[in-house]
C-alpha cells in the first residue's frame, strides 16, 4: 500500500493550451496515450465503501489500482495499492483491501466506464521538494454518455506539501486555475446518472472516536466541497446552483464560527473576511432571484430580469477572480496544514472529544437564539435578523454534529429540534425579505406601489407566527443532552 498526496486543479482546455504556450517547465514532457478501464458491481458497493477499482494501460502495460478515499476538495490524500495485470481483467488476491467487506459480491464486479486521456508529466522541483506535475485532457466514456476532462495534478513525491501549494500559485499565475473536487473516478460515477443542476450539502458523518480537530476537517472539507461543485453550474437560468453555493459559504463561515477559539492563526481572520466578501458579491443575484419568483406583472419583470442579469454578471465576474481563485487555493492549505493545526493556544480544544465538543457548541448557540428571541414580536429588524442569523448557525451545526447522538431517542430528539428550527428559520426569513425589500426596491428604482401585489405585508399576524415558533423552537428538547 502507497499513500497518494496530490493537489487536483482544474482549467479549461483553452488555459490548458494558454499554460502550454507559456512554457512552464524547463523541460520537455513525458507524452502518454493512457486507457483506464473501471469497476463495480451493479449497485455500487466498492465506490459506496469509498474504493475504486481500475485497470489503466500505457505504452502496452497494464496495472491495477484501488484507491480508498472520500470525497475531497483540491487536496487528496489517498491509500493506494497497485500491481500489474495481464490484460484489461482486474485479479482479485488477497491484497486486495474490500474482499471481505464484498464478500460473493466480488462475482458481480465489472466494467462501468472508462477514462481516455493524453497525459503530459513533468518532474518539477519546488522549494526542496519534488513534484509530478501532469496535465491530463481527454473524456470519460460511459455507455453512450461523455464527459470532457481537463486537470493538472501535483503529486507530491518528496518533501513538504506546502510546495505544493506555493507551486500551484505559480502556475495559477499563469492561467486561471481552481481547486478540483472530483477525480477522475467521480466524474465517472456522474455520467452514471442525471446530470445535476445544483446539489445540496452531502451528509457529514462523524463519529465518537474522533477529536476536535478531526471533525473540523471533515466539516469544512465538506462545505468547500459543496461550494465547489455548486459552483461551475452558476448561470441566470439555473438560481438553485446561486442558492446552493450561497448554503455553501454561509455553512463554512458557520463552522468558523463554531470553532473559531481552536482556529486563530495568522490567517484566520483574512480567510474569514474574504469569505464575507465572497458570500456578499452573489447578495444581489439572490434576492433579484427572490424577488422573480414571487412573480410580478410583464413590464414588472423585465425590469427585474434586466436588473437580475446584471447581478449575475457581477457576480460572475467576482467568482471568476484571481482573488476568488487564490482564496478556494488558501483555503485548501489552510484547513489542511495550516498553524492552527500545531499552534499552543488551540492544543486542548484541538484534542477534545468530538462529543464534548459539539455539546457545548450546540448548548452556545442555543442560548444565544433563545435569549435573543425573547419578546421577538417586539424586536425591531435588525434585531430580529441578528437571531434568523444565529439560528441559521445553530441548524448547521445541528447538521454537522447530528451524526453524533445515533440512539433512536436522541434522532428522534434530533428530528423534532430540526423542524422547530427550521419553522422558526422560515418565519424569520419571511419578515426579512419584507425589511430588505426597501433598499431592493430602491436599487432597482421601484416604487413601492408597484410590487404591493408581490409581498403580502406581515403586520401583526407573521410577528405573532414568528413569536410562536420561537417559543416551539425553545421547547423542543435538546438531541444532544
Amino acid at each position: 500500500m502507497m499513500p497518494e498526496t496530490e493537489l487536483k486543479l482544474e482549467l479549461t482546455p483553452d488555459n490548458a493550451d494558454a499554460f502550454l504556450a507559456c512554457d512552464p517547465f524547463a523541460e520537455e514532457a513525458s507524452l502518454l496515450r493512457q486507457r483506464a478501464i473501471y469497476f463495480d458491481t451493479p449497485r455500487n458497493d466498492l465506490a459506496a465503501a469509498g474504493f475504486t477499482l481500475r485497470v489503466r494501460e500505457a505504452n502496452g502495460a497494464r496495472i491495477q489500482t484501488v484507491k480508498a478515499g472520500g470525497p475531497a476538495a483540491g487536496m487528496f490524500v489517498r491509500r493506494e495499492w497497485e500491481r500489474s495485470v495481464p490484460d484489461d481483467r482486474p485479479v482479485f488476491d488477497d491484497t486486495l483491501p474490500f474482499l471481505s467487506m464484498l464478500g460473493a459480491k466480488v462475482q458481480d464486479i465489472r466494467p462501468v466506464f472508462e477514462v481516455h486521456v493524453g497525459r503530459m508529466v513533468w518532474n518539477v522541483v519546488q522549494d526542496d521538494a519534488t513534484i509530478e506535475v501532469v496535465l491530463d485532457r481527454g473524456e470519460v466514456m460511459a455507455a453512450d454518455r461523455r464527459s470532457s476532462l481537463c486537470e493538472i495534478e501535483l503529486e507530491l513525491k518528496k518533501g513538504n506539501p506546502a510546495a505544493l501549494f506555493a507551486l500551484a500559485r505559480r502556475l495559477g499565475d499563469l492561467v486561471p486555475l481552481r481547486p478540483g473536487v472530483l477525480n477522475k473516478a467521480a466524474r465517472g460515477y456522474r455520467l452514471l446518472a442525471e446530470a445535476p443542476r445544483a446539489l445540496k450539502a452531502e451528509a457529514v458523518t462523524l463519529h465518537a472516536g474522533m477529536s476536535a480537530e478531526d471533525a473540523f476537517q471533515e466539516i469544512a472539507a465538506s462545505c468547500l466541497r459543496h461550494f465547489l461543485l455548486n459552483e461551475p453550474l452558476l448561470s441566470p437560468g439555473n438560481p438553485e446552483a446561486l442558492h446552493q453555493a450561497r448554503v455553501a459559504l454561509r455553512r463554512l463561515r458557520s463552522a468558523l464560527s463554531i470553532y473559531r477559539e481552536m482556529l486563530k492563526d495568522s490567517r484566520f481572520a483574512h480567510l474569514r473576511d474574504e469569505l464575507r466578501w465572497l458570500a456578499g458579491s452573489t447578495g444581489d443575484a439572490r434576492d433579484l432571484d427572490v424577488l422573480a419568483a414571487r412573480g410580478a406583472e410583464d413590464v414588472l419583470r423585465a425590469r427585474i430580469e434586466v436588473a437580475r442579469t446584471s447581478a449575475y454578471e457581477r457576480a460572475m465576474e467576482a467568482l471568476n477572480s484571481p482573488r476568488a481563485r487564490l482564496l478556494m487555493l488558501d483555503l485548501v492549505e489552510w484547513l489542511a496544514f495550516g498553524e492552527w493545526r500545531t499552534a499552543e493556544a488551540g492544543a486542548a480544544i484541538r484534542a477534545q472529544p468530538v462529543r464534548d465538543f459539539a455539546a457545548t457548541a450546540l448548548d452556545r448557540f442555543r442560548r444565544k437564539v433563545k435569549k435573543g428571541g425573547r419578546d421577538l414580536a417586539e424586536l425591531d429588524d435588525e434585531t430580529r435578523h441578528e437571531v434568523r442569523k444565529d439560528a441559521k448557525k445553530l441548524r448547521y451545526a445541528a447538521g454537522f454534529f447530528g451524526s453524533l447522538f445515533d440512539t433512536r431517542r436522541q434522532q428522534r430528539r434530533f428530528r423534532r429540534f430540526v423542524d422547530a428550527l427550521e419553522v422558526m428559520q422560515d418565519r424569520l426569513g419571511t419578515l426579512n425579505d419584507l425589511a430588505v425589500l426597501p433598499r431592493l426596491l430602491e436599487r432597482l428604482d421601484l416604487a413601492p406601489d408597484e410590487v404591493a401585489g408581490m409581498l403580502a405585508p406581515a403586520g401583526k399576524e407573521g410577528l405573532t407566527e414568528a413569536a410562536e415558533a420561537h417559543d416551539a423552537f425553545v421547547d423542543a428538547k435538546r438531541f444532544w443532552r
